[in-house]
């Protein structure tokens, strides 16, 4: 079974998207979605009516609903069917429960109530589909916004998602990506890695690469900035890291 299609990773995501703040770490996908907006108004098309985004390595929904509070559709896309389940479940009955686990079979059910988020109407705006995003069904057509969370290290060939994507991005829309970059080749090939590493005498991290493989379509719009994130596995462990968010503009 995949990683991400167990039980516990559900379970863990739903707490990491839903549920509480743990060592005073705001909610991050809700922050990544906070910062595609400010992007958006800083790139000056917050003065046009934002219309399509597209949410790749979705998870759970988070982020995808927090950005159809400002976009007529959304369109949210992750490899998992179990989160892609869970996120639609979520969508369709506007609550649902999952474990929260404390230690070894210890834990207790938490309910996810979209009303008490103030995302149950925005929730009709999303569209929520199992897919690959290295290999994206081309009717989904382009997107005023594309973002990428915590996905780029997953991949098994980055430089080709980088190189494909501009295809979902109108020209002048946005694309914007967040990562801690835990490049692991349980995930993506060494040979496929596009930063992290030396070349010669000259470090090229993956900002670095990014940048390579986007350069011909895109241009950074914004300095990255550091979004820091806790996913809770029990009650005394915690993921503690930081993502780094880079927006780039379709020519």
């Amino acid at each position: 079974m995949s990683y991400y299609e167990t039980d516990e990773q559900v379970d863990q995501y739903m707490e990491f998207h839903y549920g509480d703040t743990w060592l005073s770490v705001a909610n991050y996908p809700k922050a990544c979605a906070e910062h595609c907006l400010a992007l958006m108004a800083q790139a000056g098309l917050a003065q046009e009516q934002p219309k399509r985004a597209l949410d790749l390595g979705c998870a759970v929904g988070r982020t995808s609903l927090e950005l159809a509070l400002a976009f007529e559709e959304v369109v949210a896309v992750d490899l998992s069917q179990r989160f892609i389940q869970q996120a639609q479940q979520l969508q369709s009955e506007g609550s649902d429960g999952y474990f929260r686990r404390y230690q070894g079979e210890l834990g207790q059910t938490r309910q996810v109530d979209l009303a008490a988020l103030g995302l149950q109407e925005a929730a009709s705006r999303v569209t929520f589909a199992q897919g690959d995003a290295g290999n994206l069904d081309p009717q989904f057509g382009a997107f005023d916004l594309v973002f990428a969370g915590n996905l780029i290290d997953r991949l098994p060939d980055p430089g080709q998602f980088l190189r494909q994507i501009k295809q979902h991005v109108r020209p002048g829309g946005l694309l914007v990506i967040s990562s801690p970059y835990t490049l692991l080749t349980d995930f993506t090939p060494r040979e496929k890695w596009i930063g992290g590493f030396m070349a010669g005498e000259q470090e090229v991290t993956m900002l670095d690469g990014m940048g390579a493989c986007l350069e011909p379509w895109f241009e950074p719009v914004s300095k990255p900035v550091d979004l820091p994130f806790v996913i809770r596995e029990t009650g005394r462990k915690f993921q503690h890291s930081f993502a780094q968010l880079s927006a780039w503009r379709r020519f």
